[in-house]
């Protein structure tokens, strides 16, 4: 009787507990609507891309003869083979000389979603940011348009699938053109997640540590920065808001703007993929997530988090990744 007593009040609990989680969960989802909402399904800019120029944009995006010495692509630094997340998870990127760059390479999946692109938002679309590096001295290296167009246009495949594409072009091989090819392929490049399908009604798709640390999020300030649908990637901020941040030598928007108010700032990453995407900050110079959770909270909203709130925090932000990375994600964290 003792025993059968115990297994009722077990079973009641059990069925409380069941209950206290649903409800928090279907108040989390209303707010995380409120302050996120979900990955739309297409970029804007996608409406006209056919089939044939994201098929170009995407060979483009692989092509190492769009460096000087063939040895660089698009995805040697946003690397989207072999299940990687739109990044090589380095510091900073090689380029055809070996000399690395001073900011860390952010991820190319969703990156069309953004208000700008470069951490200092000197591009204005993707168009803008594919034909920098090509010409960037560090990065690909090839010193000037003419030499690209050339180059390409001895390639008798792209003469052919450049004249199928752009038809109506005197001179279908442009700069303009790779450009625009690259950036329609990589207008395709959006993850969908669990937080989505949370936020589009799957209540149960959340453990209960997730959905704390959703609401940790929120309720320590998170999403004063981080949010959106991409959790970010809509506004600029200045790193060391209310601390200072230890790297003092790279000025951000400053650099473009020449403006005072703009030294420092940057603009705030997306958080979608983010614990497939480390080193984290402008930089590369924070290594893990759960340091990137602890460095940033107290940085930007002078908070010191305990251990245990960062990994909560540190649980949300892993359901943010995509669920073609879903398997190597696991990988890595049972480790």
């Amino acid at each position: 009787m003792i025993f059968f007593g115990l297994f009722i009040r077990c079973k009641q609990n059990t069925s409380e507990n069941t209950k206290e989680l649903k409800e928090k969960a279907v108040k989390l989802q209303k707010e995380a609507l409120k302050y996120f909402g979900v990955i739309p399904s297409k970029m804007p800019g996608s409406k006209n891309d056919t089939p044939e120029l994201v098929s170009l944009g995407r060979r483009l995006f692989f092509e190492k003869r769009l460096s000087e010495n063939n040895t660089i692509s698009c995805n040697s630094c946003h690397r989207i083979d072999k299940n990687l997340a739109g990044v090589d998870n380095l510091p900073t990127s090689p380029g055809t000389k070996g000399k690395t760059g001073t900011r860390n390479s952010p991820t190319v999946y969703n990156a069309g979603f953004h208000i700008t692109q470069f951490w200092d938002g000197r591009a204005k679309d993707l168009v803008e940011q594919a034909k920098e590096p090509i010409l960037n001295s560090i990065k690909m290296g090839i010193p000037n348009k003419k030499v690209v167009v050339k180059k390409i246009s001895r390639i008798r495949g792209y003469r052919k699938l450049f004249k199928k594409v752009f038809p109506k072009t005197k001179r279908p091989i442009s700069y303009n053109n790779i450009a625009i090819a690259i950036a329609a392929f990589e207008r395709t490049l959006i993850t969908t997640d669990r937080f989505d399908d949370f936020q589009k009604g799957s209540l149960d798709v959340l453990t209960k540590d997730e959905l704390i640390g959703l609401d940790k999020f929120i309720k320590i300030g998170c999403v004063t920065c981080h949010n959106g649908p991409l959790l970010g990637g809509n506004s600029y901020n200045k790193i060391g808001l209310l601390n200072v941040y230890e790297n003092n030598k790279d000025f951000g928007r400053f650099n473009e703007t020449k403006n005072e108010i703009d030294k420092f700032m940057f603009k705030v990453p997306s958080l979608r993929n983010v614990a497939l995407t480390a080193p984290y900050f402008h930089d590369g110079k924070i290594k893990t997530l759960e340091k990137a959770v602890e460095t940033i909270t107290y940085l930007q909203l002078n908070k010191k988090l305990n251990k245990m709130d960062v990994g909560y925090i540190v649980k949300f932000l892993m359901t943010l990744s995509g669920k073609n990375f879903t398997l190597k994600q696991e990988k890595k964290t049972k480790n």
